[in-house]
């Protein structure tokens, strides 16, 4: 950034006519109750809007978090025999982000590009980063081979061995793996990584499937359940302008009905049209099999056929062919909010025609940060120093070598300063040093539009196109000159002359 501000003003006091070749230091910022499009979307054409319930519609503090590891922790030690040193462990806030890929063989934590390569620096065994050397030699280099990837869920299976976390809820059982690896390592304790992790796996599950975490949230709901994210206020906009709305969540009715009645109020039932609980997405999405059952207020499941969906009733499990032909509600008239990519969106997007808006929450800390003033600044000198560096590259004298090398040095060393800036251990969420995330290009493919939260639609009216930025392919030739970077070897020579 010094680099970059001493050449700025060489440039300024010596009036040169190169001088706007470094691009300015942008001032404007994001807001963070933006909608950003991937894909061109209109409200004007969508009739019916639909949720998921946990964040989407209920937002969690953090101390659901320290909840979950806690218990599955807990049923570590009790069910499964792990050690009793395992409870000196507490959960880490700001350890693991979503969309890593954990080598269930290697006992590897890691973030990896939209590429299948491993963004060197992001790797940990346990809570202690893997040094790059150790990473190159254990996978030959940084690419993943796609056999061993995860299969289209995330999910390690048939073989594969990388796990993808891509619900927010697995924000604790990555780090419960981390810390159990860290246990075995310090205590110097034989064990088989694989065993482990499915021993983690049904651990955390078991908060959820026993309804344990469900009977704390309720318990004390103040504590869990954020109102603050105006789903309310949504919801209420939607009826008033006539909008079908439609809940469908693997969550059980119990749970829900407490939550939303806390959200929204006693009479949450009344702004939809249907509501589906206990859904199990993705399969609701894919098994013509499982029939739709009336859930009473009470929890008991009726065995009468279903032959239509009615406002104000429950309905458990069920699928999705089976809702389209009771409802009639299809194709890019429906929209579809979810924070799963895959369990949400992506089945209604490849196979169903519907549009998707996926609900990122961690989009308001990340565009936060990116609005500070040394982050715009550290981010415009790197782009500088790469620009100078792709052109400069041609010269192979040793002037221009030494200068060049100096450049990539100091680019290196900035690198890792656009990681930590986000997440000391993993960086931000979208990008690694310069390519897209794995969970970045997922995102852009089975999201037409995504979020901070629902209460983003507040800022717009039922009219509004969402229209996804033209950035140039990498052929193409930037048609504004905000998005030029034309570094002319005047500039070099500038350089050279010892300003």
């Amino acid at each position: 950034i010094n680099g970059y501000l001493k050449l700025q003003n060489n440039l300024f006091f010596l009036s040169l006519p190169f001088s706007n070749l470094i691009p300015a230091i942008s001032t404007d910022s994001v807001n963070p109750d933006t909608i950003f499009a991937n894909n061109e979307m209109s409200l004007r054409d969508i009739e019916i809007y639909g949720f998921d319930y946990d964040y989407t519609l209920a937002f969690y503090s953090s101390h659901l978090h320290t909840l979950i590891f806690n218990i599955a922790r807990d049923i570590l030690i009790t069910k499964h025999r792990y050690p009793e040193g395992l409870r000196k462990y507490e959960y880490i806030p700001n350890f693991a982000v979503r969309g890593l890929h954990y080598d269930v063989q290697k006992a590897l934590l890691m973030k990896i590009d939209a590429f299948h390569y491993i963004q060197l620096g992001t790797v940990y065994r346990g809570l202690q980063p893997v040094s790059d050397e150790e990473v190159i030699a254990m996978y030959e280099g940084c690419h993943v081979p796609l056999e061993i990837m995860s299969d289209f869920y995330g999910k390690s299976s048939h073989g594969h061995t990388m796990k993808q976390f891509m619900d927010i809820f697995s924000l604790p059982e990555m780090t419960l793996l981390s810390c159990v690896n860290d246990f075995f390592m310090k205590h110097n304790i034989d064990y088989e990584p694989v065993h482990l992790y499915k021993d983690v796996k049904e651990a955390i599950r078991d908060v959820h499937v026993k309804g344990i975490m469900y009977r704390a949230v309720e318990a004390d709901i103040d504590k869990y359940i954020c109102y603050g994210e105006q789903s309310q206020a949504v919801l209420k906009k939607l009826s008033a302008h006539g909008k079908k709305m439609f809940l469908i969540t693997n969550s059980p009715f119990d749970f829900v009905d407490r939550g939303m009645s806390y959200i929204v109020g006693k009479d949450w039932r009344d702004l939809f049209d249907v509501v589906i609980v206990h859904a199990d997405k993705p399969g609701f999405f894919n098994d013509r099999r499982k029939p739709f059952r009336r859930v009473t207020d009470k929890g008991a499941l009726l065995w009468d056929r279903i032959h239509r969906l009615e406002k104000g009733q429950i309905y458990k499990q069920g699928n999705l062919y089976e809702f389209l032909r009771l409802t009639g509600w299809r194709g890019s008239r429906v929209l579809y909010f979810g924070d799963h990519i895959y369990s949400d969106l992506a089945d209604l997007t490849l196979k169903h025609g519907w549009r998707t808006g996926a609900i990122i929450p961690e989009l308001r800390k990340e565009i936060k940060i990116m609005n500070t003033q040394p982050y715009v600044h550290m981010m415009t000198w790197l782009q500088s120093l790469t620009g100078l560096i792709e052109q400069m590259q041609v010269h192979r004298d040793p002037a221009s070598q030494a200068v060049v090398e100096e450049w990539i040095r100091e680019r290196e060393a900035m690198r890792p300063q656009t990681k930590d800036i986000f997440n000391a251990q993993f960086g931000s969420l979208f990008r690694t040093y310069h390519n897209p995330t794995y969970f970045s290009r997922r995102l852009s493919r089975f999201a037409d539009i995504y979020m901070a939260s629902i209460s983003c639609l507040l800022n717009y009216d039922f009219q509004h196109t969402f229209f996804p930025r033209r950035t140039p392919l990498q052929h193409e030739s930037p048609f504004w000159p905000e998005l030029r970077l034309p570094l002319l070897i005047s500039l070099t020579l500038f350089c050279f002359s010892g300003f």
